[in-house]
């Protein structure tokens, strides 16, 4: 009987603590002051960089993946992160695992999520990246691509 309860015990604090480390996060919504996501299709990403001579930035995320929901809650909603994509970059975030987002995952074999690229109007990849970055180091990578 006590293993029972130590058991039934040890399973709430172990879904509590998931729960805790792993918050729901909505990846359809924008936060006002970061990043502003293309709501259109890839076609018209497409169109539009080439119309305003801009690179796209594209992240390819999971639902279930940590890291995305990291960046989604911390990097992406930064105020500073928003200024320096929204006037540099078309931006576009897509599920890896759905509709265009699965096409642009087995297009440019993508292997894990996030993923984060750069991809020039004719839909080339300029640079390619992963996992969570803070808000400066994102900031950085941004301004190195840039350059390039």
């Amino acid at each position: 009987m006590k293993n029972k309860i130590f058991t039934v015990i040890a399973v709430i604090v172990m879904v509590a603590v998931y729960a805790f480390n792993n918050p729901k996060v909505d990846f359809k919504a924008d936060n006002k002051e970061g990043i502003q996501f293309h709501k259109g299709s890839w076609n018209e990403a497409l169109a539009l960089a080439k119309k305003e001579n801009k690179l796209i930035f594209l992240d390819i995320y999971a639902i279930w993946c940590g890291p995305c929901k990291k960046l989604k809650k911390n990097t992406f909603s930064d105020e500073r992160v928003g200024e320096f994509y929204n006037s540099n970059f078309i931006n576009v975030a897509l599920d890896g695992e759905q509709a265009e987002g699965l096409m642009l995952a087995n297009k440019y074999h993508l292997t894990g999520y996030p993923s984060l690229l750069f991809i020039d109007s004719d839909g080339n990849v300029v640079v390619q990246s992963g996992g969570y970055q803070n808000s400066n180091e994102f900031i950085a990578l941004g301004k190195s691509i840039l350059k390039q």
